[in-house]
C-alpha cells in the first residue's frame, strides 16, 4: 500500500514536472514569434514615411476616444484587484486611470504627432581628400523590449514614441495592470490596421509568466534595446539578467538643495510641491538638504507646510534641535532611500560643497535641484552634481518626457552611454555614418 501511494507520489511529481516544461516551452515559443513578428514589423517600419506613422498615430487617438468608457472599466477591473491584493498606496496612485489621466494621455499622443521626425535626418556632412562625402543620419534602434509595472498610461506613451521613431515595441506589462493594458493595446492595433501598418508593430505580451520576460531580455536575434520602468527590484533583475542593452534608472532618490542666498518664497512651494505633488513617482524629492545659515529661519516654515500634509520627516540632530519632536532621527540607510510615500529625510549642510558631496555619495544620478539667487553657485551646482537633470530654482518634478517637450517618455536613463535624462523619440534612435561617392576607390 505504500508503495502504491510513494508511486502516486511520483507520478504526481513527474507530471508537475511536465506541465512545467510544456508551459515552459510554450511560452518560449510564444516569445518566439512575437520577436519574429516584431522584427518584420521593425523593417517596414524603419522605412515608413512620416505622414503614414502620424496617419497611424492619428487613427490610435480616434480610436483610443472611442474606447475610453471600455479602457476605464477595464482599469476599474484592475483598480478592484489591487485593492483586494492590499497594494500600497503608491502602487494604485500609478496604476488608477480617470478621465483626467485619460485626457492628459490623449494630450501626449497628440504632442507626440507634432513632434518632428527625426528618422532619415542627415548631419555634419563633409568631403574627404579622396572625394568622397560622408555624413550620419539619424535611424531608428529596431525592436523594443519594454517591460513595466502599474502604470497603463505607459502603454501608449512607450508605443507612440516607438512608432513615430520608427521602431517596433514589444510591451510586457505588469499583471496587476493586465486588463487595462490589453484594452488599450485593442485601441492601438485598429489603429495601425486602419493605417494600414502591421498590427505586430506594437504587441502587447498577453501572459503574466514572468518566464515571459526572461525571454524577452535574451532574444539578442530579435530584441534591439530593453527599457525597464518599475521598482528597483525589476530593474536589477533585468539588468544582471539580459543579454539585450539596457536603457534604465535603478531609482530615483532626488534632492532639492536650499542654499543660504535662496530666496525663501520660492524655495517653500518648491520643497512642498517636489515631496507632495506625487509620492508615487521616480522625480518626487526624497531629501531635503538647507544650508545652516538659512535652517533657523526656513525649516519651522517647511515643516509646518508639511505637517499639514502628514508627512513624517526623517532628519540629521541639526534639524531636530530646530524641529524638536516633530522629527524622528534620520538613520545612515534613510540617505539612501528612494520613499515613494510620504516620508522626506532631511539634513543641514554646511554650504554647496557639503550638499553636493551628499547628492553624489547617496543620490541615484536622477535628478537634483538647487534654490539660490547666486548665480555662480548655481553654475558651481549645475557642474559638480553627476545627474542625468540638475535644475535651479524648479521643482525636481519637472524631470518628465511631457514637460520637457517630448511628447512623453519611454523612460528616464541615469546611465551615460548612449540616452541620458527622459528619453524621447531622439533616445530610441542612433546614427549611422553615409558615404556619398562619385566612382572612388582607394588607393
Amino acid at each position: 500500500m505504500g508503495f502504491i501511494v510513494q508511486q502516486q507520489a511520483v507520478n504526481i511529481e513527474m507530471k508537475f514536472l511536465s506541465d512545467q516544461t510544456a508551459m515552459q516551452e510554450s511560452i518560449e515559443q510564444y516569445m518566439q514569434t512575437v520577436g519574429q513578428q516584431a522584427r518584420q514589423a521593425s523593417r517596414i517600419l524603419a522605412r515608413a514615411s512620416t505622414q503614414t506613422k502620424n496617419s497611424a498615430l492619428s487613427a490610435i487617438y480616434t480610436a483610443l476616444e472611442n474606447s475610453q468608457a471600455a479602457i476605464l472599466a477595464a482599469n476599474q477591473i484592475d483598480m478592484n484587484k489591487a485593492h483586494q491584493n492590499n497594494l500600497d498606496s503608491a502602487l494604485l496612485d500609478r496604476l488608477e486611470l480617470n478621465p483626467a489621466r485619460f485626457k492628459g494621455m490623449l494630450q501626449g499622443l497628440k504632442d507626440v504627432i507634432g513632434l518632428k521626425d527625426p528618422i532619415g535626418e542627415i548631419s555634419d556632412m563633409a568631403y574627404r581628400p579622396s572625394g568622397i562625402q560622408l555624413g550620419k543620419m539619424r535611424v531608428p534602434l529596431g525592436v523594443v523590449g519594454m517591460i513595466y509595472e502599474s502604470r497603463p498610461n505607459v502603454t501608449l506613451e512607450a508605443a507612440s514614441l516607438a512608432l513615430k521613431s520608427g521602431n517596433a515595441i514589444i510591451l510586457r506589462g505588469g499583471s496587476e495592470a493586465l486588463e487595462s493594458n490589453q484594452a488599450i493595446a485593442v485601441a492601438i492595433q485598429h489603429g495601425l490596421k486602419v493605417a494600414g501598418l502591421p498590427e505586430a508593430a506594437v504587441q502587447v505580451v498577453n501572459t503574466t509568466d514572468r518566464a515571459a520576460v526572461g525571454q524577452l531580455i535574451t532574444m539578442t536575434e530579435y530584441v534591439d534595446v530593453i527599457v525597464p520602468r518599475g521598482g528597483k527590484s525589476l530593474i536589477e533583475r533585468i539588468t544582471e539578467e539580459a543579454r539585450v542593452p539596457v536603457i534604465k534608472h535603478l531609482d530615483g532618490n532626488c534632492h532639492v538643495y536650499v542654499e543660504a542666498q535662496a530666496d525663501l518664497l520660492k524655495a517653500l512651494p518648491i520643497a512642498l510641491n517636489a515631496k507632495t505633488h506625487r509620492y508615487g513617482v521616480c522625480n518626487a524629492m526624497e531629501t531635503l538638504l538647507v544650508d545652516e545659515k538659512v535652517a533657523e529661519e526656513f525649516l519651522p516654515r517647511i515643516a509646518e507646510l508639511y505637517q499639514e500634509k502628514k508627512v513624517e520627516l526623517r532628519g540629521c540632530r541639526e534639524t531636530q534641535r530646530i524641529l524638536g519632536d516633530a522629527v524622528i532621527t534620520a538613520t545612515e540607510e534613510d540617505w539612501y532611500t528612494e520613499y515613494l510615500g510620504p516620508i522626506l529625510a532631511i539634513k543641514v549642510v554646511s554650504g554647496i560643497e557639503e550638499a553636493i558631496e551628499h547628492i553624489n555619495k547617496y543620490g541615484s544620478h536622477h535628478t537634483d535641484s538647487i534654490i539660490t539667487e547666486n548665480y555662480s553657485l548655481a553654475r558651481e551646482f549645475l557642474a559638480g552634481v553627476d545627474s542625468s537633470s540638475v535644475m535651479i530654482n524648479a521643482s525636481t518634478r519637472f524631470a518628465d518626457g511631457f514637460e520637457y517637450g517630448l511628447g512623453a517618455e519611454i523612460g528616464i536613463s541615469t546611465d551615460k552611454i548612449h540616452a541620458r535624462g527622459p528619453v524621447g523619440l531622439e533616445g530610441l534612435t542612433s546614427q549611422k555614418w553615409i558615404v556619398f561617392g562619385d566612382g572612388q576607390i582607394r588607393q
